[in-house]
């Protein structure tokens, strides 16, 4: 049996990939119409209770023109990957329960973008340079005095903080030290999810009744935070915590029956958040609950830009995902092969 519904005839495949404003009064129509039409209940009587997580499906990824399209080895990844994942949401409003977003949120003076380095000339480092701990301990790249007071340190302290930073990085086996582009920053358009996922996120919560959930991370000025669990160093060098570990993607793995998990990119944001979530599963002795997670794996993409493809590490994480319950689908196969005990 499947439960699979067609696609509403609003959507369109071809605007996936552009910015444009949802109709929401008309999708809201449309959406309550298209309950009708198909019996959807209220997502508060499911009896099998499926959450979907959006990680970081932003503008400032997803779209050709923005910072940090993830391009994937095709140049058109993150649009391909969106076509899909809208598509598997409308042919799943019945079995989708509740939707989260996370949102990379960002300010222009943060330590993975340019102003929070410089080198011995006062030259801040081009977008993807990588900062290397020995580059660091040589003096070649240094924290800029100039951000001391905005940020609250002193020069000193500022310094000692960056080479607490990168060592740790080394130490914890974490990818090298990024410098990026300015992007998904607070305020501006890259920030906001991709207008058509947007606008299949909202058809879900008005067909359905379910309020969606929406996730900031990234914010902190002294980390970068991949993973929607916890940033990638969370202590000063003197071991006081910087931020709190956020636990809501483990409470719907807790709470609900399945967790259904995609987004941008595959071998950054989402790899580490499924990683640390299968971790987090680990130390409370719950290993078995990985069998809740589900990985849809044709909505999302690895980082390929020049000099750096991080295709075979994505793969490494997910077989090592994989290996440890998860389950690695496409949105087609889950589509027509649901969790039996869903139906």
């Amino acid at each position: 049996m499947t439960l699979a519904l067609p696609i509403p005839p609003h959507f369109r495949a071809e605007k996936v990939g552009r910015v444009w404003k949802v109709d929401y009064e008309a999708r809201a129509q449309e959406a309550r119409a298209w309950a009708q039409q198909h019996a959807l209940r209220p997502a508060s009587e499911d009896a099998f209770r499926t959450a979907l997580v959006l990680i970081d499906v932003q503008n400032t990824f997803c779209l050709p023109d923005f910072e940090l399209f993830v391009a994937g080895r095709s140049g058109n990844a993150a649009v391909e990957d969106n076509i899909r994942l809208c598509q598997f949401i409308y042919r799943n409003l019945p079995r989708i329960t509740h939707i989260v977003a996370t949102l990379d949120t960002h300010l222009p003076m943060q330590i993975f973008h340019a102003p929070f380095l410089v080198d011995a000339e006062g030259n801040h480092p081009t977008p993807f340079t990588m900062i290397t701990a020995e580059e660091v301990a040589s003096g070649k790249w240094r924290f800029n005095p100039a951000l001391a007071p905005e940020l609250g340190l002193t020069p000193e302290e500022g310094q000692r903080y960056l080479e607490h930073y990168v060592a740790a990085l080394a130490a914890r086996g974490k990818y090298q030290h990024t410098v990026w582009p300015f992007h998904a920053m607070l305020g501006g358009i890259g920030h906001a999810l991709v207008p058509a996922v947007e606008e299949a996120v909202f058809f879900h919560s008005i067909a359905r009744y379910a309020q969606p959930e929406f996730i900031l991370k990234g914010n902190h000025p002294l980390t970068e935070h991949y993973s929607a669990l916890a940033p990638e160093v969370n202590t000063m060098p003197d071991g006081t915590p910087l931020t709190q570990p956020n636990q809501r993607l483990l409470d719907l793995v807790l709470d609900f029956d399945a967790v259904i998990i995609t987004g941008q990119a595959k071998s950054h944001c989402v790899a580490w958040t499924v990683s640390d979530l299968l971790e987090a599963l680990q130390k409370r002795g719950q290993s078995d609950l990985a069998r809740k997670i589900y990985l849809l794996e044709d909505t999302t993409s690895p980082v390929v830009v020049p000099g750096a493809d991080f295709t075979a590490a994505a793969d490494e994480a997910y077989a090592r995902f994989a290996a440890m319950g998860a389950h690695r689908v496409t949105a087609e196969a889950l589509t027509q092969s649901w969790p039996a005990h869903a139906q």
